[in-house]
């Protein structure tokens, strides 16, 4: 009863003699045609009432799940000469070719008072519609002009951004089709040639909606089997669950068959779509010449009747009717196009109705919040008031993912050492040619851990480092300087100062390179904060402040932060190097003691020795992990690498003595002088002498170095090696003892004391002077920017209009629902 209701609803039918002969014998009783009439006056209500949603869905950019019809296709498919069918007239939109560029979203309107077509362009970024337009040509130079236009400012060959035309027409139906560019194999000549890859992609995003009917054409002349597009939509409805096929220009097959069987075959899609899926098979006018919209109409109720009579008398037996009738011609697939709608317009109408209440409620707690803004604007101390609690909320959440935290996602906002290397900019630590992998290395961390695991690295990278080999210019300029001043220590005094020398060119640029990479690890943590800021306690900081939105005020404390750990790592880069400057000093004794961490150091080994616990799976990599850990206590002395040389270099050293004029090169000779009867309180005597500390192997060379200068030369048949080797071994352990010194002893505490205490006990104070020890007119600056007033207003007039629309649509959709 519906589907004749709606078929009635417009003047234009399908000639049907059954129908014509049983309408003519009988009229329809008066309350079936009460009936008839309120039926179509509610679907008419509901149809526009959805219109004005859809217009507002596409101004607004809102996503509602609106009933819509896609039409989907290959080029050439005759999509355009269906809409022309269903809209009753011709506006040569093929001529346009818009099935490749834009959607074109049309929106049928039956309106019996229209006796020639009144179409009419939703404007762009607007939900108003422009002047009605009459003529064709009209409407196919705006629909070219409006895609030329928008793809040259996308700078894009497609867009999915549609056109929305209104037809308002006496001939056309109840209907809202949205036409999608056509499917193609090859671009056009001075198209990109990811152009049919684009348009595929754009056609699958319009027609994923659930809440879409897909209607899809093919030609006749393409057999099942060998569909290609038909394949496209079967990703997208597997099913063809909410799928209309339609076999266009059916009139081409029609001379292939001769007996029934054939007819009844093909109808049935020979079982490929399935056993429930029946395609419709529709014909339209071939002639492309100037006619009237009244011929037009003429014609295609006149291939319909021919194509029935062809299957009625000129096939063996005709075709199965009972069966395949309602699915052959263009008429049927109009009048089920429209009952189709009808009918999920009417479903849908109470989940629209519930979702219009939430959206209306959503805008006018944003259009209240916008309200709230722009009154803060001009309220200085609410704004110094909600400023200071959101820097308060950050400076908690920093000093918690400081002390150590799980949240948010160490996975996802955590970073490895090789992401911190990069992300940083520092790159490998410079001198350091192996790779440095400390433990942990493939586990995402961020706040503290990554500051320990980064100290930690720091550490493996100075003990990756060799005391660098020295000329023997420079071996000779500092050996002969020191004999030429008569001191007794030489080759000592040689080495350390190497050793200090090496440290204060190796070491330096590790020192600094650590302060960088600690600085960026503190710096990573505002975004953590933020997010942090954002999932914990939201309720309360919306109630006492909101400050989403002012840009100026976010970037201000993100350059504040920013300047406040640079500021950090300038101190602490001055602080790491002044110790560096302490230990190389001539006057430290840390070159000749023979234990220089001692007990003092036992704590900072241990707490060393608990960080070296490998969380991280990579169990093939725990080997090469343990390179470049420290090495134990007793072995710290020596440099890497230089270990066995060291120890052959003390051999010699009670072997050895040098001459009264030394010389890089030359052998080393005992002179008859027994090293047991030299008097060590002469060697003591000297000033430099008695501040050094020796012990083991080092008193034994020290004696023989002091005999040979003071005593002169005795026995010259004992040569055991050069010089040069012996002081390049003695810097060598030097450089040991002031690495290992700086990095167990003073380093660590003082980068933990530059850097995270000041972030515990100072960030929100020195935030604060930066942010708010201002007056009030450069605190307004950062909130009230150039233009912001005018930005917030035309946000405020828009969410009123957007505001007005929806509950326009809502007050609608809740008259009609209750009158079903």
């Amino acid at each position: 009863m519906a589907a004749n209701a709606l078929q009635s609803s417009t003047p234009m039918k399908t000639p049907n003699p059954k129908n014509h002969s049983s309408a003519s014998r009988r009229a329809p009783p008066p309350n079936q045609m009460d009936s008839s009439v309120t039926a179509v006056a509610d679907f008419k209500s509901r149809f526009e009432a959805y219109n004005r949603l859809q217009a507002a869905a596409v101004a607004f950019g809102e996503r509602l799940p609106i009933p819509e019809i896609v039409a989907l296709g290959g080029q050439s498919d005759g999509k355009s000469s269906l809409l022309e069918a269903l809209l009753g007239f011709r506006f040569n939109v093929r001529e346009v070719e818009m099935g490749t560029r834009r959607p074109l979203v049309l929106q049928m309107v039956h309106d019996p008072s229209a006796l020639e077509p009144r179409c009419r362009f939703q404007e762009e970024d607007s939900e108003e519609y422009g002047g009605p337009i009459v003529l064709a040509s009209a409407v196919a130079d705006l629909i070219r002009s409006r895609t030329e236009a928008h793809l040259r400012k996308l700078q894009a060959s497609v867009s999915s951004k549609p056109i929305v035309m209104r037809a308002e027409y006496a001939h056309c139906p109840n209907l809202t089709i949205i036409d999608t560019p056509g499917f193609v194999l090859k671009a056009k000549k001075g198209e990109p040639e990811s152009t049919p890859t684009e348009i595929l992609s754009m056609v699958k995003s319009l027609a994923s909606p659930p809440h879409r009917l897909l209607l899809f054409l093919q030609q006749s002349s393409v057999e099942w089997c060998s569909s290609l597009w038909l394949d496209a939509i079967r990703e997208i409805d597997p099913t063809f669950k909410r799928t209309i096929i339609v076999v266009s220009k059916f009139d081409n097959r029609l001379k292939e068959f001769t007996e029934r069987w054939e007819v009844d075959n093909y109808l049935s899609a020979n079982g490929y779509l399935g056993e429930n899926i029946r395609p419709y098979f529709v014909a339209l006018p071939k002639d492309r010449g100037a006619v009237t919209n009244e011929e037009f109409r003429r014609q295609i109720s006149q291939v319909d009747a021919e194509v029935l009579r062809h299957l009625r008398d000129s096939v063996n037996g005709g075709f199965d009717e009972e069966k395949y009738r309602p699915y052959v011609g263009f008429s049927c697939l109009r009048q089920y196009l429209e009952s189709e709608l009808q009918r999920r317009y009417k479903e849908a109408a109470p989940a629209t109705l519930a979702l219009l209440e939430q959206r209306c409620n959503e805008v006018s707690i944003e259009l209240a919040r916008l309200e709230s803004k722009l009154q803060a604007t001009s309220d200085v101390c609410h704004l110094r008031s909600s400023a200071m609690l959101h820097v308060a909320s950050i400076c908690s959440h920093m000093v918690a993912l400081i002390d150590g935290a799980s949240d948010p996602a160490p996975e996802e906002w955590g970073k490895t050492t090789d992401e911190e290397r990069s992300d940083s900019g520092i790159g490998s630590w410079p001198g350091v040619t192996v790779a440095v992998k400390p433990p942990n290395h493939t586990l995402k961390l961020y706040g503290g851990a990554a500051f320990e695991r980064a100290m930690h690295e720091f550490q493996c990278a100075t003990y990756s480092i060799e005391c660098p080999l020295v000329s023997r210019e420079k071996v000779a300029n500092i050996l002969l300087a020191h004999a030429g001043r008569g001191g007794c220590g030489g080759f000592t005094e040689a080495a350390a100062e190497i050793a200090r020398a090496a440290a204060r060119a190796w070491l330096a640029p590790l020192l600094d390179a650590a302060c960088e990479r600690l600085s960026f690890v503190l710096r990573s943590l505002f975004d953590l904060a933020l997010e942090r800021n954002r999932s914990h306690d939201s309720d309360h900081w919306r109630k006492t402040g909101d400050m989403d939105g002012y840009i100026g005020f976010h970037a201000a404390l993100r350059r504040s932060y920013n300047n406040f750990i640079q500021d950090l790592s300038k101190q602490c880069k001055q602080i790491v190097q002044h110790h560096l400057s302490s230990v190389t000093s001539p006057y430290s004794q840390v070159c000749y003691e023979s234990d220089p961490v001692g007990d003092v150091c036992r704590f900072n080994q241990l707490s060393a020795a608990s960080f070296l616990l490998d969380l991280s799976d990579a169990k093939d990599e725990m080997v090469a992990d343990q390179e470049n850990i420290p090495p134990p206590k007793d072995q710290q002395h020596s440099t890497p690498g230089k270990e066995t040389e060291a120890k052959d270099a003390g051999l010699r050293e009670i072997q050895m003595t040098v001459p009264e004029t030394p010389s890089p090169d030359q052998p080393q000779e005992f002179y008859g002088v027994k090293k047991d009867t030299v008097n060590l309180m002469d060697i003591g005597g000297r000033k430099r002498q008695a501040r050094i500390i020796t012990s083991g192997r080092n008193v034994e060379a020290n004696r023989n170095q002091n005999s040979s200068i003071l005593f002169g030369a005795g026995n010259k048949g004992s040569t055991t090696g050069s010089s040069y080797a012996e002081i390049c071994s003695m810097s060598a352990q030097h450089f040991a003892r002031i690495r290992q010194v700086l990095i167990e002893r003073n380093i660590p505490s003082a980068l933990s004391a530059g850097f995270l205490t000041p972030c515990r006990e100072r960030l929100f104070v020195a935030l604060g002077l930066q942010l708010f020890a201002v007056n009030d007119e450069r605190f307004m600056d950062m909130f009230v920017a150039p233009g912001a007033i005018d930005v917030l207003q035309g946000e405020r007039q828009s969410l009123n209009k957007r505001q007005k629309i929806l509950q326009s649509c809502l007050n609608e959709f809740k008259n009609i629902a209750r009158a079903l």
